[in-house]
């Protein structure tokens, strides 16, 4: 393929940022996502609310447990600065209940325990970036409702 061409191709890629504070879990995350996708990655919450000063990704995959500024508070700031409507899948090597529903509630869309498989990763990422080819997306809808329902009673 000639240069326009590649271009047009890396553009319509949808974007991941990566936040992880271990430089082998984000090669690993990049390894595993660049044949699909144009992938980021960041080591500090800092540096992922600089990268969203600038950018627009279609999708954050955010450690929750990083030194300095953690996941929560990233995500909070993100909240606050207006970037609702981009999907956050946080990252994990805890399976700590607090640390999940805080997430929850400043809307998450899924959560991955470390380690992780790359099929696993693949699959969640898909579920939220490409909807349309999910065939459980109708039975994922009915769920999130059924749980919105649920959080009112």
């Amino acid at each position: 393929m000639g240069q326009i061409e590649d271009d047009i191709l890396e553009g319509s890629r949808k974007r991941i940022l990566a936040v992880d504070d271990t430089a082998i879990v984000l090669t690993r995350i990049a390894d595993t996502l660049r044949n699909d996708y144009e992938v980021v990655t960041v080591n500090s919450g800092a540096r992922a609310l600089k990268y969203l000063s600038q950018e627009r990704p279609d999708l954050i995959l955010l450690d929750i447990q990083m030194p300095t500024k953690d996941g929560i508070e990233t995500l909070r700031e993100m909240r606050s600065r207006g970037f609702h409507d981009i999907p956050v899948i946080m990252l994990t090597g805890m399976e700590s209940k607090s640390y999940v529903l805080e997430s929850a509630k400043l809307g998450i869309c899924d959560y991955i325990l470390k380690p992780f498989s790359s099929e696993d990763l693949l699959s969640r990422i898909r579920r939220v970036l490409e909807p349309d080819q999910n065939k459980f997306g109708k039975d994922l809808e009915d769920f999130e409702k059924h749980c919105k329902e649920d959080g009112r009673r």
